[in-house]
């Protein structure tokens, strides 16, 4: 099953992609994730995620391995520490995700999170990198809903393409007013680290959950991701059998008694809370 989401700009991409975080770090690893990511692609998980932070810049160097001569099947995401957001400093750090990389350009490149540089500053220098070609589009990760007020308010703001959130069973504050707030704009959220980190798997629930399906508990928390509108998931899966499960998730289809008993389990909130951050 193929189940995708539009851009505002009306491109689409899968609503499953595949994250990168941790992978890249151990060489013993390698040659498992390099064939875990591949597998992605060719089932259709085309959104990669990366970023510079991540491993100092191996995992962007693996995906590069990984999609050379493949590049074109890719939509790839990275994104820029905040430290490197400047006008003066994040042409440089684009260039250098690029080599590594092994391309000309990203579909899409993200503010890791807000730091000491003024957005306004950052906004401009993400024109510069589309005006030059490096990048299609540009967005945020880790902003809360006042701050991505404070971007709208800015002059190119509104062209920010998405907000990457942590997003799981376990972390659903975001769905009180951001989530809403973003859906109304056509703005996708890209959902880092949806299982968790691993402590939902363990709820009897979602084991009988899965059960019912004939699932495994990671698909469970997955599909409850995924059943969002304009919601983008981005697991990592360091194995080809990992990722295939995780492809699976895709087509599990929850009835009324699983979501009120998820919901029950895992309250939505019900006032604004603070943005969670890993």
């Amino acid at each position: 099953m193929t189940r995708l989401v539009t851009f505002a700009d009306g491109t689409t991409v899968p609503a499953l992609g595949q994250g990168t975080w941790e992978m890249g770090d151990d060489p013993a690893w390698r040659d498992e994730e390099q064939q875990a990511l591949a597998r992605g692609i060719d089932l259709g998980l085309t959104l990669i995620d990366t970023a510079e932070l991540y491993g100092d810049g191996r995992s962007e160097r693996l995906v590069g391995e990984v999609i050379a001569g493949r590049r074109d099947e890719v939509f790839l995401v990275s994104k820029v520490r905040p430290d490197n957001a400047s006008e003066m400093k994040m042409m440089l750090a684009c260039e250098k995700s690029l080599e590594r990389l092994g391309t000309d350009r990203l579909d899409l490149y993200l503010l890791h999170w807000e730091g000491h540089v003024p957005l306004e500053e950052t906004v401009e220098a993400f024109r510069e990198l589309v005006d030059e070609g490096m990048i299609a589009r540009w967005g945020v990760s880790n902003l809360d809903l006042r701050a991505m007020e404070r971007l709208m308010e800015i002059e190119g703001g509104e062209d920010c393409a998405v907000n990457q959130l942590l997003y799981n069973l376990g972390s659903r504050g975001v769905e009180f007013d951001l989530l809403p707030w973003m859906q109304a704009r056509d703005m996708p959220m890209m959902a880092y680290s949806p299982l968790g980190r691993g402590e939902l798997l363990e709820q009897p629930l979602i084991r009988d959950i899965a059960n019912r399906h004939s699932a495994d508990p990671a698909q469970v928390a997955l599909a409850a991701v995924l059943r969002h509108d304009g919601v983008i998931a981005i697991p990592k899966a360091g194995s080809v059998e990992h990722v295939e499960a995780n492809a699976d998730a895709l087509e599990i289809q929850f009835d009324l008694e699983d979501i009120e008993r998820l919901d029950a389990a895992f309250p939505p909130p019900t006032r604004e809370t603070p943005l969670d951050i890993i």
